[in-house]
This record gives structure tokens, sequence and C-alpha cells, in this order.
């Protein structure tokens, strides 16, 4: 039986020393320029200390415009890389493998934020964003492959692509909002041309032995579950990846469309043959029997949220306690305090209702 506690030994031979992954998650704790904070610091290597594989940073914008929220840690200019070597070396002296998220909000960066319009693959009057000319897309898809650059220079040990949640890749492979008639628009292959793109040229500017990731959301903004995980099929037949990230914000959900709820949604990914490409999931799995039964049903590593906000050492709570639950909520503002989050992350999860005490 698979267990959380076993070392995973991904196709760029790096290892990982356990099934947990630290979700990517928004905390708002850096610099408006992008550059590291103490604060986003002590928040990401109390997290490698408690025991993560790997530990991966926040959503890091690849250009000035697409970041998506405020104190958004950056890696699209070189004078983000003093910070992110001194965050990586620390991640690394606890065992946990250092991996960057390359993301771009696109149309759900707020303007106030970027001082400018927002971008997005075609134009769209609901958020006011104006479409990329095709000069832009190869400029936004360099772009993308420099910030891996800078993260391999940085000290991290790979990145993954952030093609989930609305942002702009996932924009791109949304028949909905993406209405382009070059070849960056169309059928799922075209919609889907940019993400590929950035996979060859990562790897072949950082090499076989850098870890490359991508994630990817099957639902929501005009998703299409059947062409997600066509997506998918072709993402592990080029062989250039190590790993597919599947959001599913709930791993135990039934799909939205009706003609897929002959099987849950995580059946959905782990019914496909992932060849050497290891699959893990994010949404719901927040108890130490979650954890069991996600990886019992075949997914290879889980990306653990919330469970690793309320306890730094999730993963050592749950290799050394098989009944683990996390803590009640709401908790205190002290309490979050303790275990690594500024007053800046502990009032962005005052959004999340019933999570802090009032």
């Amino acid at each position: 039986m698979r267990s959380s506690n076993d070392k995973l030994i991904f196709e760029s031979g790096q290892e990982m020393k356990n099934r947990f992954m630290l979700a990517p998650l928004t905390n708002t704790q850096s610099h408006e320029d992008g550059t590291l904070s103490d604060d986003e610091y002590k928040w990401l290597t109390k997290r490698a200390e408690g025991g993560f594989g790997i530990t991966m940073s926040c959503a890091s914008h690849v250009q000035e415009i697409g970041k998506g929220f405020p104190g958004q840690l950056g890696i699209f200019d070189d004078k983000h890389i003093e910070g992110l070597k001194k965050l990586t070396a620390e991640i690394k002296k606890h065992d946990s493998l250092a991996i960057a998220q390359l993301h771009h909000a696109g149309m759900r960066s707020p303007e106030e934020l970027i001082k400018t319009q927002p971008v997005c693959p075609s134009d769209d009057s609901s958020t006011g964003s104006r479409g990329l000319s095709t000069e832009e897309v190869i400029k936004l898809r360099e772009d993308f492959i420099s910030a891996a650059l800078r993260a391999k220079v940085s000290g991290y040990q790979g990145v993954e692509i952030h093609g989930a949640h609305g942002y702009i890749l996932s924009q791109f492979l949304s028949s909905e909002i993406n209405r382009r008639e070059d070849e960056y628009g169309g059928s799922n292959e075209n919609r889907s041309r940019i993400l590929f793109e950035i996979v060859d040229g990562i790897r072949d500017v950082c090499g076989s032995d850098f870890i490359l990731g991508v994630r990817l959301s099957p639902e929501g903004f005009g998703l299409k579950l059947a062409e997600i995980k066509e997506i998918c099929e072709s993402l592990i037949s080029t062989k250039k990846i190590d790993f597919l990230d599947i959001s599913l914000w709930d791993s135990f959900k039934e799909p939205n469309e009706e003609e897929h709820k002959e099987k849950n949604l995580l059946k959905h990914f782990t019914d496909m043959d992932f060849k050497d490409t290891f699959l893990t999931v994010a949404g719901n799995i927040r108890t130490a029997n979650d954890v069991s039964k996600i990886l019992e049903s075949g997914v290879d590593f889980v990306t653990i949220g919330r469970g690793g906000i309320l306890h730094h050492d999730f993963p050592k709570k749950v290799i050394g306690n098989p009944e683990f639950k996390p803590i009640q909520l709401p908790v205190s503002k002290k309490y979050l305090s303790n275990e690594g989050l500024s007053n800046r992350f502990i009032k962005y999860m005052q959004r999340w209702q019933g999570f802090v005490e009032e």
C-alpha cells in the first residue's frame, strides 16, 4: 500500500522525501516590487522545516503587468534573485525541494494594482481587458521561459507553470474567453499551443535535471473536462514534464458537466495512463484519512493548502498519526501567528468565512 512517507524520484533525478507538496498559496506578504519579504521567507521556510517534500512558492508573476494580488512575490526581474537565493537555500537545508510557481493573472490583474489595462487572449468587456497581439503572446511565452531560467539561477530545483484557476494560460485554454483567430485560438490544440511552447522552452533552457510541472483545473472559466484531459494526455506524451498538478477544489466531488457524472472528478484523472509523469491533486484534502484515500486512489503525491496553513508540520503530523485531524476552526490570530503567518497573511485569511476568530 502506498504510504505518505514513501520517497519519489522524478524523471529529472531529484528525490522527494515524502508525498506532501505545499500548495502555492496566495499570502500577500512580500514587497510591492515583487522582492521577497522577511514575512514570506518565514512562512515558506517554516513549511520546509515542517516536513513538506516540496515547498512551492506562491504564484510568482512573470511580467510586471501579470500581478494578481498585493504583496505578490515576483520573478519577472533579476532584482528578485537575491531574495530568492536566500529563500531556496533555507528550504533545501530542510531536505525539501524548492519549486517556484510561474504565474500571470491576465484579465484577473486588478487595474488599480498594475496601473494599466489588464491583458487577455481576447478583448473582454466584463473585466475591461484588452486582447494581446500575436507579438505580445510570443513575448508572454518568452517571459515564462525567462522566469524559469531565473528560478534556476535563484536556486529553485524546478518550476510549476500555472495554467489553472482562470489566470492567463487558463484563459487561453478556455473557448469562452479565447476567441483569437491566429494560431493561438480556435481548436483545443491552438488554444493550448502557448502552454506547450512554454514547456518546450523551459525544458530547453533549464535542462533535463530541472523539475517541470504544470497546474491545470478542469472546471470553471469556460473550461471543459474533456479538453483538459486531452491536454493532459498530450503533455504526458511529450515526456517533457515531471508532474501534473490538477486543482479540483474538492477531490471528492462529481464533475459539473452532466455528461461526465458517471464517476467523480478525481477518477477521471486516476483512470488515465500517466506513464512516467507523476500526478498530484489539490482540493479538500484535510485529514490523514483524506491523504490515505487520495494516495490509494493512484495519485502520486498530495498538494496541501489549508492543512499547511493551520499546521506548518502537517506532513509530520500525518506521517506520525494515521488518525490525525487538523485543529478545529475558527482559530485565533495568535495561533496563526505562531504558525508563521504575518499580520498581512492573517488579514487575508479573514476573507475565508469562519477561518479566523473574530
